[in-house]
């Protein structure tokens, strides 16, 4: 690991004492290996991304109406219907290149009941509308168990806990790239002493032990550390995180692993929902978006050109507008596509139309596609997985549908 990225791994979130799990802010890093050239970077939006603010329809006569002014023309225009929120300009060099696209009126089974909790559940597992909960495996974990071989990345560190798309019987390495152990020497015998008949725990906590001390030392000026220097890390600790730095800290770690043997990196964001003031809010949720993408594009350097980034959510928010300038949860929404890998310039998906007639339940918009189905081909495309195994497996009882050709 480079000395940047121990920096990094540092960063604002040392710990005292035993505690391994950072501040709220924290994001867990998921990474799995595998014995093919391409990558992939499974991004979860937490809190219901409204599709029809980020990739606006701005050619629907019915989008205006809906919106009032918030529905006017505006943004980057991507074609003759769509244009792309102000507030993701930096990302329109991409979309010029071919490295951006998006998918419109997507969603999973979850209908009607529209919780965040559940809705996730069902988004990361891969599953029906039937089988919400955590106690099963992620889609993502499944298609590795399909693949002879796999073997997971070295474990850095322990996060605050696994994200559901990547949990089951395929070994992955879990890291939150913004925590770190900071230990007396005395309590640092005893976790020794207690996991030294563990191979797995105690070679963790050796290296884990090993890049924290030497990050402490990095901040302490390379003089040995003392108590002062573990409570600065404590208050330092305790401090909220800026997005931008929590992001691009993420976003720098998965890069530097992508480089190197990991093949699939899955995080997460989170703010996306916008019941009121969206006008303010949801600016908020995009800049860190943004800031993952780019980072990410910086940072894989020419391994870009064989990345694809799915960024996708838990469900849509309603077609109109509510009293307090905000949306509610809604069913069909929108996903991004990144990536050097990916046939991008394009918004895919079969648009349904704004007219009252055409809302789902007469307020949300009308999914015309799974979502599964664009992960899916994604995953035939990049790694070369049976389509059966994708309908049957990966995703249970899922039809993949035609192929929208979304890899070069």
């Amino acid at each position: 690991m480079t000395d940047r990225s121990r920096r990094y791994f540092l960063g604002r979130s040392l710990a005292l004492g035993c505690s391994l799990a950072a501040s709220p802010l924290v994001t867990p890093v998921t990474m799995a290996s595998a014995p093919w050239d391409t990558r992939l970077v499974v991004i979860i939006l937490r809190g219901a991304m409204d599709g029809l603010d980020v990739v606006r329809p701005v050619g629907d006569p019915g989008f205006a109406a809906l919106r009032g002014g918030a529905g006017a023309p505006g943004g980057h225009a991507l074609d003759g219907i769509f244009a792309l929120h102000p507030d993701l300009s930096g990302l329109m060099p991409l979309w010029q290149k071919g490295e951006l696209g998006f998918v419109h009126a997507v969603s999973t089974p979850y209908r009607d009941k529209r919780s965040h909790f559940d809705g996730q559940d069902i988004l990361e597992a891969g599953t029906g509308q039937g089988l919400p909960g955590r106690d099963r495996d992620g889609w993502l974990n499944r298609m590795l168990q399909t693949i002879p071989g796999i073997s997971a990345e070295t474990a850095y560190a322990v996060g605050r806990e696994d994200m559901l798309i990547l949990t089951g019987d395929a070994p992955v390495a879990n890291w939150s790239p913004d925590a770190a152990l900071a230990l007396s020497s005395q309590a640092q015998r005893l976790l020794e002493s207690v996991m030294h008949d563990d191979p797995l725990f105690r070679d963790t906590l050796a290296e884990a032990i090993a890049l924290s001390q030497s990050d402490l030392m990095e901040v302490a000026g390379g003089n040995p550390i003392d108590a002062g220097d573990m409570m600065n890390a404590m208050q330092d600790n305790m401090r909220p995180t800026r997005d931008r730095e929590r992001v691009g800290s993420v976003a720098r770690f998965a890069a530097e692993r992508l480089r190197g043997d990991s093949r699939i990196a899955a995080f997460s964001l989170n703010g996306f929902d916008t019941h009121a003031h969206q006008e303010r809010t949801l600016p908020r949720a995009l800049a860190p978006l943004q800031e993952a993408v780019l980072t990410l594009r910086e940072g894989l350097g020419d391994v870009w050109g064989k990345t694809a980034v799915l960024a996708m959510t838990e469900f849509g928010r309603t077609a109109r507008l509510n009293g307090s300038g905000g949306t509610d949860h809604g069913t069909a929404g929108a996903m991004l596509l990144a990536g050097g890998a990916i046939r991008g310039g394009r918004v895919l998906g079969d648009w349904p139309g704004l007219a009252e007639a055409d809302l789902y339940q007469r307020r949300d918009l009308m999914p015309t596609r799974d979502v599964r189905a664009i992960a899916g081909w994604a995953m035939r495309d990049l790694f070369g997985v049976d389509r059966a195994l994708v309908e049957g497996t990966i995703f249970p009882g899922l039809e993949l549908g035609t192929d929208p050709k979304l890899i070069l």
